[in-house]
């Protein structure tokens, strides 16, 4: 296994996308999710959005991807995004509507 790879995008590697996109919004939203708590709904929905737009869960230790790490992964997806950053924003927004909905149905559970 690869030191710097897990199986699933993790919160330690926003700080290091600052610079993977474009903008003052892009590098302002990144210095806010930095400062949250790993389980802040924010940064489960950024994790949730690199999860699928990095397809980590076919990701294999063996593979490539994972010997680049997390981190520069995460960084190769976000500068070979085709999109615009606010198409980023808008699969944000889908990410948090399904983490809030997750956590709705989940929140009176044992």
């Amino acid at each position: 296994m690869y030191p710097e790879s897990e199986i699933l995008f993790p919160a330690r590697s926003i700080p290091e996308l600052r610079e993977a996109r474009p903008g003052q919004a892009w590098r302002d939203l990144i210095e806010h999710l930095a400062q949250q708590p790993e389980t802040s709904e924010d940064v489960l929905a950024f994790s949730l959005m690199m999860i699928r737009l990095g397809n980590c869960l076919t990701c294999d230790l063996d593979s490539y991807r994972a010997s680049l790490g997390c981190t520069r992964c995460a960084q190769r997806t976000l500068q070979g995004f085709r999109g615009s950053n606010e198409e980023l924003f808008k699969r944000l927004d889908e990410a948090r509507r399904a983490v809030r909905q997750f956590l709705d149905n989940h929140h009176n559970e044992p």
